[in-house]
C-alpha cells in the first residue's frame, strides 16, 4: 500500500540541506548524532524553562549545527524571540553555558546565535505547537486546524496539509483527521515542502499532529 516517506530526507541533496553539518569517521558517526540530540534538547528544555507561562509556545523553527574542529556553531531560529531578547547577552550566555555543561566539551568552543524569522506561521513547527496548544485547552479539532490553515494563509503559502490522529476529542477509538488547503504535491522533488510531526499529550491520550506545507515551486 502507500509508500511514505519523510519529505526532508526525500528532497536532501536537491532543493533541502542537511540541519547538522559536520563530518565524522564511521565508528564516531554515533556519538556526533548524540552530540546534536544533547544540544537541540537542552536548547528547547531551556527556552520551555523560561518561558513567560502566558504563551505555551517555543516558537522554535528549527536549530542548525555547524561543528569544526575547535568550534561548534549553533543557530536557532526562533518565530518569537521575545523571551530571549529583553536581556539577551545574559540569556544567551545562560544557555551557552548550559549546553557546555551538558556537552562537557573542553576544546571546544561553543557558540549560539538566536536568528528572528520572518513569517513565524510559515513553519510548520511553530504551527504544531500552535495547534498542540489549541487541543491541550480543549478547542475543537477542526476548529484547531481550520485557524492553522488561516494563520499560514497570512504567512503566504502556496498550499498546507494538517493531519492529526489518535483519540481526537476522547473517543474511545482512534482515527486520522486531515485537511487541505492548497496544493501539496509530495511526489514533486522541485516542489519545496516544510514537513513536521509532532507529538501533543492531551488527558485523553497522546495525538500526533502532522503538518506538510508547500513553500514553493522552482
Amino acid at each position: 500500500m502507500g509508500q511514505k516517506i519523510n519529505p526532508l530526507g526525500f528532497r536532501l541533496g536537491t532543493i533541502q540541506s542537511h540541519h547538522s553539518l559536520w563530518f565524522a569517521k564511521p565508528k564516531n558517526y554515533s556519538e556526533g548524532l548524540q552530540e546534536d540530540k544533547k544540544i537541540r534538547d537542552c536548547i528547547k528544555n531551556y527556552i520551555q524553562k523560561n518561558m513567560r507561562i502566558s504563551s505555551s509556545m517555543e516558537g522554535i523553527a528549527r536549530i542548525e549545527i555547524q561543528k569544526r574542529i575547535d568550534l561548534i556553531q549553533v543557530i536557532v531560529y526562533m518565530g518569537f524571540p521575545k523571551l530571549l531578547i529583553e536581556d539577551k547577552p545574559r540569556r544567551v550566555e545562560e544557555l551557552q553555558m548550559n549546553v557546555q555543561k551538558e556537552l562537557n566539551c573542553v576544546n571546544r568552543k561553543l557558540n549560539i546565535a538566536i536568528t528572528r524569522i520572518s513569517n513565524p506561521y510559515g513553519h510548520p513547527n511553530i504551527l504544531a505547537e500552535f495547534i498542540a496548544g489549541q487541543l491541550k485547552n480543549r478547542v475543537s479539532f477542526r476548529k484547531a486546524m481550520k485557524k492553522a490553515i488561516e494563520l499560514t494563509e497570512q504567512a503566504n503559502t502556496k498550499g498546507i496539509q494538517v493531519q492529526i490522529a489518535g483519540r481526537i476529542d476522547g473517543k474511545e477509538i482512534a482515527r486520522v483527521e486531515w485537511i487541505r488547503e492548497g496544493r501539496v504535491p509530495l511526489q514533486t522533488i522541485e516542489a519545496k515542502i516544510d514537513y513536521c510531526s509532532y507529538t501533543v499529550r492531551t488527558i485523553y491520550g497522546v495525538l500526533g499532529i502532522k503538518i506538510w506545507i508547500l513553500i514553493d515551486e522552482e
